[in-house]
């Protein structure tokens, strides 16, 4: 790990790896019991002298705990491949409650932790974060929920608002001056629907509709209609949802007349799914996401470690590693919001990111093209934030 531009931190890749491995002091818990379902996990990897936190889902049902443990390789891994880590990971279960986020959090600062990495879900952030806040202690988590980011409880996760901001801007730029937009009816499309009006504007675009859906027939078929009777008006059609709904909406646009010639499909993150790329009427569609590069050779490593491929968000626990030891080395000292938060960023295994005072993030992404074999990069990613901020 080094600086780059004097404080934009590099994390990850071969380059810079050594091994090294974290053991650990578990430390009296003054906390009282775990709840009930919580298992007893490993307490450390490695012998540095830092102790940092890592609290992920790992007793989770389902996807949930498979997803952890993923994270929690990678979260090895990243020691591994970084000269020397003078870090202690101190591994905790939060069972994918609050409850227990919150006693991880309490039992990970009794035994010294200087900084948390996780949770994942939302409410388990909120109630680690109010017992890190609570202590002075930074809180990196893996939400992609912005409304529990605070100062001090900061959001690695791939956040809507960064994939909108980008493919608006590049459409924009590439004389897309008028948008229709179709929302899911969820929680994400409520961000998505406020990142895209404040993007247009921002661009002096046009909003020509915008419409929300929910996959059934009355409620698709109504919204559908009315952007397809504007679309006339429209240079490109924005829809933010995933793999489950796209085609089956585009297929609709194009039932009710939508010329796809014409007309210039955009979405975001989301898109970047199989099932997407195999759909004829999305070809040459836009699309916002990390530069695939850096967790493609990631997932390589990872396989040949593990012996199975990683889950998508295992670049973020990775990341959240080599950036904790990255600023042990360089910065020394304790680990504080003003570090957490300088505007040159760092860059990860998905390209730039830097943390906003308010805890969301921004980072760098990519415009990616919907082609037959996949992604293919259309706008490079940033290597560095410009003044402008973007």
């Amino acid at each position: 790990m080094h600086l780059i531009a004097r404080r934009q931190i590099v994390l990850g890749g071969l380059s810079t790896a050594a091994a090294a491995a974290l053991s650990a002091c578990a430390g009296n818990n003054q906390f009282g019991a775990a709840p009930t379902g919580l298992t007893e996990q490993p307490a450390a990897i490695g012998t540095g002298q830092v102790k940092v936190a890592l609290i992920l889902p790992l007793t989770a049902s389902g996807n949930a705990g498979a997803a952890a443990q993923s994270m929690k390789n990678a979260a090895e891994m990243a020691i591994a491949e970084f000269s020397n880590p003078n870090i202690q990971l101190l591994v905790k279960d939060d069972g994918g409650s609050g409850s227990g986020a919150q006693f991880a959090a309490q039992q990970a600062i009794e035994e010294g932790a200087e900084i948390i990495l996780g949770p994942l879900f939302a409410q388990s952030v909120q109630a680690a974060g109010q017992v890190a806040r609570g202590r002075g202690i930074p809180l990196i988590a893996f939400s992609t929920d912005a409304s529990v980011a605070a100062r001090g409880v900061y959001l690695l996760s791939f956040l809507p608002e960064s994939d909108v901001d980008r493919v608006v801007a590049y459409a924009a730029s590439n004389g897309k001056r008028s948008f229709a937009a179709l929302f899911p009816d969820n929680a994400y499309g409520s961000v998505a629907e406020a990142a895209f009006k404040e993007g247009v504007a921002r661009r002096s675009a046009r909003l020509v509709v915008a419409e929300r859906y929910t996959i059934d027939n009355t409620k698709l078929e109504s919204a559908v209609k009315i952007v397809a009777q504007a679309a006339a008006s429209a240079d490109a059609i924005f829809i933010p949802d995933g793999a489950d709904a796209v085609p089956f909406v585009v297929q609709s646009l194009i039932s009710n007349g939508v010329n796809t010639r014409r007309i210039q499909f955009i979405g975001t993150g989301l898109w970047d799914d199989p099932r997407v790329f195999a759909d004829p009427a999305l070809a040459g569609g836009w699309y916002a996401a990390p530069d695939p590069s850096g967790f493609t050779a990631f997932a390589g490593r990872y396989k040949q470690r593990y012996g199975q491929d990683p889950v998508r968000t295992a670049t973020l626990s990775y990341d959240a590693t080599a950036l904790v030891a990255a600023l042990v080395k360089t910065q020394g000292g304790r680990i504080t919001n003003e570090v957490l938060t300088n505007s040159s960023g760092f860059a990860g295994l998905d390209g730039i990111f830097r943390f906003r005072a308010d805890g969301t993030n921004e980072r760098g992404l990519a415009v990616m093209r919907v082609t037959a074999s996949g992604g293919q990069v259309i706008s490079p990613a940033p290597k560095s934030f410009g003044a402008s901020g973007t």
